[in-house]
């Protein structure tokens, strides 16, 4: 993908956003080779990363509340101070990825996330202990997360 492509469709999408979805467009990255991108800070709120290749992307601060990432490539990228919440993450690789600091509340994930390089500082829900917990390297974060409570309609 081009990146005057990438930058429409991102300010296509932030419009989007900004207007409670009543201009612009929500950006449809399903499939897209996004290998290396930078997206430092980037608003992608709801957007659909389906499928998407964003293998070493840089992500970090970027607003992924509620994107569509299943079946994503995440190897390698840098979620660093993300935001994760309710993100639809099952099937992604995250081999490698960064998650220092991120926020991952009912960020939808499979057993994929055993192969986050680090997670130091992240926010999870409490229904996510059992999955955190597994994680090789959960020593080395356990006393650095937060946990926040489930809302009683969520649960």
């Amino acid at each position: 993908m081009k990146p005057s492509e990438l930058k429409t469709i991102l300010d296509q999408h932030r419009l989007w956003v900004e207007s409670n979805q009543k201009q612009g467009t929500q950006a449809n990255l399903k499939g897209a080779n996004l290998r290396g991108a930078y997206l430092l800070g980037a608003d992608l709120q709801g957007a659909n990363l389906q499928g998407a290749y964003l293998q070493y992307a840089d992500l970090e601060r970027a607003n992924l509340e509620g994107a569509d990432l299943r079946n994503a490539d995440l190897r390698g990228a840098d979620l660093r101070n993300a935001n994760l919440g309710g993100a639809y993450l099952g099937g992604a690789d995250l081999g490698g990825a960064d998650l220092e600091r991120a926020y991952l509340r009912g960020a939808t994930f499979t057993t994929n996330f055993k192969k986050v390089e680090w997670f130091e500082e992240a926010t999870f829900s409490e229904d996510q202990i059992a999955w955190v917990c597994l994680h090789p390297k959960f020593h080395e974060c356990a006393g650095t997360l937060k946990w926040v409570k489930v809302a009683a309609d969520a649960a």
